[in-house]
């Protein structure tokens, strides 16, 4: 499966996302997040969610859909880019009112942004699995071989420009999920 590397990003990206959202209760009751916690939480929204994830898709997917006669500026390929936009502008907002709380220590701001970003991440994730990559397997699958390697290269390049493995950010995930188990 052409997707298979993206879906199984999308699967850390929502256990990341289910411990973020295990921590608003406890935001909003006053329990400080531990800064290294929070900074790791900006990090992988930041560099692994936006720089590796999306990089493989802006880089690799969407060109190899384009070959395939996919426009760039309309249809699913143009939704996705916007929805990273909005990804990265919610990210760094999140980035900006986390300093404001391990500053003050005031999480109003930050509980918001968080909110805000794990809806709109989940939501994403949800077309991109149950829509655009059924697209893609259809579109890609005489592709396979050359889409992986694609998508590889470009995770490896990415995670080489931010300084971590995806060993690192999945150890990270393990450790925030025991600390922050998600809701059920």
């Amino acid at each position: 499966m052409s997707t298979a590397s993206l879906k199984r990003d999308h699967a850390l990206i929502e256990k990341v996302l289910k411990s973020m959202w295990s921590t608003i209760p406890l935001l909003k009751s006053g329990t400080t997040i531990p800064e290294p916690i929070l900074n790791q939480v900006i990090d992988f929204s930041l560099n692994f969610t936006d720089v590796c994830h999306h990089g493989k898709e802006e880089n690799s997917l969407f060109p190899e859909l384009e070959k395939k006669g996919m426009p760039r500026n309309s249809g699913p390929i143009a939704v996705m880019l916007m929805e990273h936009e909005v990804t990265r502008k919610i990210a760094t907002r999140m980035e900006a009112s986390s300093k404001t709380y391990l500053k003050n220590g005031d999480a109003t701001q930050l509980i918001v942004d968080m909110q805000e970003y794990i809806n709109h991440v989940v939501q994403h994730l949800w077309k991109e699995n149950n829509r655009l990559f059924e697209m893609a397997e259809m579109a890609l699958r005489n592709d396979v071989d050359q889409v992986n390697k694609s998508l590889q290269d470009v995770e490896d390049t990415k995670l080489k420009e931010i300084g971590k493995t995806r060993q690192d950010y999945e150890n990270f995930a393990e450790e925030f999920t025991k600390q922050f188990p998600p809701q059920e």
